[in-house]
């Protein structure tokens, strides 16, 4: 069945235009608060928030939508989204909601929502949300005297930087190391410094003023030019670059160059594997991490799971599987021994612990595998469904057999946005933008004739 509020990540769009009005920011409120109502007890929602100018209507709609619905709200400010999933469990909550759109600009808001057990709902929950928001809303709401709560909790800030804390291992420290960590003016402005400087390092800063509408605007880690001319500035030996909701990271290594995801995925699958801690005999990747990625941990013995896109569907199958390492090359890396979803800053931490163990430079230990040629490129759509098209099915056919000894083929539309995404990816680099850019072309063209 369509849907027609979530996608690949919870609800997302443009701030006050559907479906990120206040209005039916409330009425998810209570859809939400109504499916979750179970027992008798008093049930109890967590709400945080980036730094968006957006955040402060559409939290105190949520607000108005779960008290309407007879649940508690315990509202945390802004924090970052496994800070969220983390305290929904520590306070024993019902829901947990994380209002942001992730790297996207101010003008976009979203809503992320996590079950009791901190991890985000399923495609059936979703379902049955949805379907609950077409219905007579109104009639779910409370009684009188069943009216929920609401009030700001204080210290939340503390419990997620103990909490990052503790995952880096015991026997390492971050003294003696120079941190550039850019927050994109986002959720982690406060608790991502304060965490590296408690662990000993000696920290500078950037993307740590917000003002509501220059979240991940030049910076963050949809944009670290900044970054690495801050770690070229200071002689950093790390640069570390968290998106809106510090769901993701990138890395600048000591010389100012990037590193994304795969990269950080394959150094700590292979420390993992050292240590005899790694499960399911590999990792959780999406069908968008490089075929270098998975040459690498081929060569070591170890497994790529491939998932489709978005970090939801890494998760339930690290669970269904038993892996506890996963992500996505755009820095999504999940780490179930320590949390239910992606967290720039823990993943960081493994990248530093690993620094320091093997007192070698950022650019040697994460340059595990050479990636092989990929190009992305996207095509804006306007309706219909170009990908249907028998000119375009035939195109992909026949690029996919052009590909099948040496390299992958990708197409698929986006989860958040008006656009159809290919990719290809190779040895020969001229092959794939070849391919790539007559694929675009085919469904262009499809489009414009629609």
């Amino acid at each position: 069945m369509k849907r027609s509020y979530f996608g690949t990540d919870g609800i997302r769009g443009q701030s006050n235009t559907f479906p990120m009005t206040p209005d039916l920011a409330m009425r998810v409120g209570i859809a939400v608060g109504t499916i979750f109502r179970r027992g008798s007890h008093r049930h109890r929602v967590v709400i945080g928030k980036d730094t968006r100018l957006s955040g402060y209507m559409l939290e105190n709609a949520m607000v108005a939508g779960f008290t309407a619905a007879g649940v508690d709200a315990f509202v945390l400010g802004p924090i970052p989204t496994p800070a969220v999933a983390m305290l929904t469990r520590s306070l024993r909550a019902d829901i947990g909601v994380m209002i942001s759109a992730s790297h996207n600009p101010y003008e976009d808001n979203g809503i992320k929502l996590f079950g009791p057990d901190g991890y985000k709902l399923s495609d059936d929950l979703e379902q049955q949300i949805e379907e609950l928001l077409e219905k007579d809303i109104y009639s779910q709401l409370a009684k009188a005297d069943d009216i929920g709560r609401a009030k700001r909790i204080d210290g939340v800030h503390d419990r997620y930087i103990e909490h990052a804390k503790r995952t880096l291992p015991r026997d390492v420290t971050l003294q003696g190391l120079r941190i550039a960590i850019d927050c994109a003016n986002g959720a982690a402005y406060k608790v991502a410094p304060a965490a590296l400087w408690e662990l000993g390092a000696d920290v500078v800063t950037i993307g740590n003023e917000p003002n509501g509408m220059n979240i991940n605007l030049n910076c963050g880690s949809t944009s670290p030019t900044a970054l690495q001319k801050k770690v070229d500035e200071v002689r950093a030996d790390i640069g570390i670059a968290l998106d809106g909701d510090a769901d993701r990271v990138v890395i600048v290594d000591e010389n100012g160059t990037i590193i994304d995801g795969d990269q950080l995925m394959a150094v700590i699958a292979e420390t993992w594997a050292d240590n005899q801690i790694l499960r399911g005999n590999g990792i959780v990747a999406t069908v968008m991490s490089n075929l270098g990625l998975e040459r690498f941990l081929g060569g070591k013995g170890l497994e790529l799971a491939r998932t489709k896109v978005g970090d939801r569907y890494v998760v339930e199958h690290m669970r269904q599987h038993d892996f506890n390492v996963g992500g996505e090359q755009s820095g999504h890396i999940v780490l179930s021994d320590y949390g239910t979803t992606g967290d720039g800053l823990v993943a960081a931490l493994q990248i530093l612990a690993c620094a320091k163990r093997l007192d070698k430079p950022v650019s040697e230990i994460c340059r595990r595998f050479e990636p092989v040629p990929q190009l992305l490129r996207n095509v804006r759509i306007s309706g219909g469904k170009p990908l249907e098209d028998n000119q375009v099915r035939q195109a992909i056919a026949d690029a996919e057999s052009e590909l099948s000894r040496n390299g992958r083929l990708v197409i698929r539309p986006s989860g958040t946005e008006p656009l159809i995404r290919v990719m290809a990816e190779g040895d020969d680099r001229s092959q794939i933008e070849r391919i790539v850019n007559d694929l675009i072309g085919v469904i262009a063209n499809v489009r414009t004739a629609a």
